[in-house]
């Protein structure tokens, strides 16, 4: 039996188990109950073991002791139904398909794709199983990788390699939504170290600039706040293959929130901290610091912008000197930049000066 069977039959057997358990407490006269993580940024510890940050020991508590309690507790069965039914016949859905699915569910059927993406969590942090294990995807994220690496990746064909300058076009290498060994293997060419970009612009810039072949640079477009698969794979190639992750985004507190998903672990996703998250990816900017030094054209902070970056400093991921001085720096000037912006001083001046400076400042270079 494969690695990825291995784990799909623990996944059947432990969604089994949450029914059943479900079902001996009404067999026992009681109200069914159910147990989970707080998800919230109070319940959040460093985990020294993995230098990641992962749910404490706070807890909340689902009952059907009350209707929507209920209705939950009927979702919980219906899904792991529904899986367990994927798994045996070797299918698999989308958070979107199964969102739909659930209108032949009557009562149990969701009213928004957060109830369900919400209860395909609840269901990873009850079974200590992965999404990916449920054979739940997501939709595509739009994440890419280009530079001098190879991928041999699982096709219908069988196992194929790409190279992802040679094989693939200027968009790159499409990250599929699963990345584990069994299916997905690495190998870094000539790569010295990886850079995590936020958006299509800057990828599309440095990739027509040529800064991956000069400096021998993997690129990961993120495409906004970055896919589990995204952040699996570049803490597979740096875990695995030594290669440094850097990470290039806007100057704005959503943007500081990517970096932190990258290098610390998301909220959502605390339960598997370890499993997705770099902590030794280093920020490149954009910076408050970056916006006075290199004197960027700025927007203004809005209001959401303004409380994003208070809850930053009570953000347990942002309490070090570094992140508070930046954090304050841009509150105190009440701008924002992007990207982007660097073009002020010509097309190359990202890839010739500013990217240079920084990662030679940061040891990369």
């Amino acid at each position: 039996m494969t690695t990825n069977e291995n784990r799909q039959q623990l996944a059947q057997e432990s969604l089994t188990g949450v029914v059943e358990r479900i079902y001996d407490q009404l067999d026992g006269g009681q109200i069914p109950t159910m147990e989970l993580p707080l998800r919230s940024k109070r319940n959040i510890e460093f985990d020294p073991q993995h230098n990641v940050w992962k749910y404490g020991d706070l807890k909340t508590s689902r009952s059907a002791k009350t209707v929507n309690g209920a209705v939950m507790m009927l979702r919980t069965v219906y899904t792991a139904d529904f899986i367990n039914e994927m798994i045996r016949e070797s299918k698999s859905s989308t958070l979107r398909e199964m969102y739909y699915i659930s209108e032949g569910w009557n009562n149990a059927k969701f009213h928004t794709q957060d109830e369900s993406n919400l209860l395909a969590e609840d269901l990873e942090t009850i079974t200590h199983c992965m999404r990916e294990d449920f054979k739940l995807r997501p939709e595509e994220s739009g994440a890419h990788v280009y530079g001098d690496v190879n991928f041999t990746t699982m096709t219908k064909k069988g196992m194929k390699t790409m190279n992802c300058v040679d094989d693939v076009s200027e968009a790159g290498f499409a990250v599929p939504y699963k990345v584990e060994e069994d299916t997905f293997q690495i190998d870094p060419g000539n790569a010295k170290f990886v850079m995590a970009i936020e958006t299509g612009g800057m990828y599309a810039r440095l990739i027509e600039n040529g800064f991956p072949e000069k400096y021998d640079c993997v690129l990961v477009h993120l495409s906004g706040q970055p896919a589990r698969s995204t952040r699996r794979l570049i803490k597979r190639m740096n875990e695995e293959h030594n290669l440094p992750v850097t990470v290039f985004t806007d100057g704005d507190p959503w943007s500081f929130r990517i970096y932190a998903s990258v290098a610390y672990g998301a909220i959502k996703t605390a339960h598997i901290s370890e499993y997705l998250a770099t902590p030794t990816a280093q920020f490149i900017g954009v910076t408050a610091s970056d916006i006075l030094n290199y004197d960027l054209p700025t927007d203004k902070l809005n209001d959401k912008d303004v409380g994003a970056l208070n809850a930053e400093l009570s953000d347990p991921r942002f309490t070090d000197e570094f992140w508070v001085n930046e954090i304050q720096a841009m509150l105190g000037m009440g701008k924002k930049s992007e990207q982007q912006a660097l073009a002020k001083y010509g097309l190359d001046y990202v890839t010739d000066t500013y990217l240079p400076e920084k990662l030679t400042d940061m040891g990369i270079l």
